[in-house]
């Protein structure tokens, strides 16, 4: 379980399937309220608050995203209430709807990795080299290269090899294609990891 801050309100925690099955539970476990899925949960947020002092007092905006053959990424984001008015209550006095949680679950196919530092795109790209033919879509975002690989341009007896060579070199995220095209800039939108690979060498 890896857990980054993104912001005062917001944390993005990505699990790993072997964090799932761990705690006994299936990706599709995740779609019901059962209580280890609200154990798993409590344990994030206790491992959160340890790791980078997130408090998740009040209401929260949970955002599960499932990638595949690489785990999920959950975002959470704490909603404000009115510290004032709760403040001469007990714990069990605080109205309900101060913890109350929305969940959003949402699946998605797609591979998408970014990465810091060109260089290291580069590097990937070779080592991607022999098991892509004509596949990837280069974006740059939030300062970042990311890039984006449909399942539908690659071999799926392939996936497993392509996301332990990526997760190597960058890091997965949740972004979807309609948010890089929207808010990002496509620096190579076809064939990706070819065109790389062409015009940059690797470092010796």
């Amino acid at each position: 379980m890896k857990i980054e801050r993104l912001s005062p309100d917001k944390i993005r925690i990505f699990l790993t399937f072997d964090d799932l099955s761990e705690r006994g539970i299936q990706k599709e476990d995740m779609w019901q309220e059962i209580p280890k899925v609200h154990d798993l949960f409590t344990d994030m947020m206790d491992q959160a608050y340890n790791e980078v002092g997130f408090d998740a007092t009040g209401p929260l905006a949970v955002e599960v995203f499932a990638l595949p053959a690489q785990g999920m990424v959950v975002i959470v984001t704490r909603g404000k209430y009115d510290q004032h008015q709760y403040a001469s209550m007990g714990e069990d006095e605080i109205p309900e709807e101060v913890y109350e949680m929305e969940v959003t679950l949402e699946q998605s196919d797609s591979i998408v990795y970014a990465f810091n530092d060109f260089e290291v795109l580069i590097e990937a790209a070779h080592v991607l080299r022999g098991n892509i033919t004509e596949a990837g879509k280069l974006y740059n975002y939030k300062d970042k290269w990311v890039l984006y690989l449909d399942p539908e341009d690659l071999d799926e007896l392939k996936h497993p090899s392509l996301i332990a060579v990526l997760a190597e070199f960058g890091e997965s995220i949740s972004t979807t294609e309609a948010v890089l095209e929207e808010y990002g800039k496509v620096i190579i939108p076809f064939d990706a990891v070819q065109v790389i690979c062409h015009h940059f060498t690797r470092q010796k």
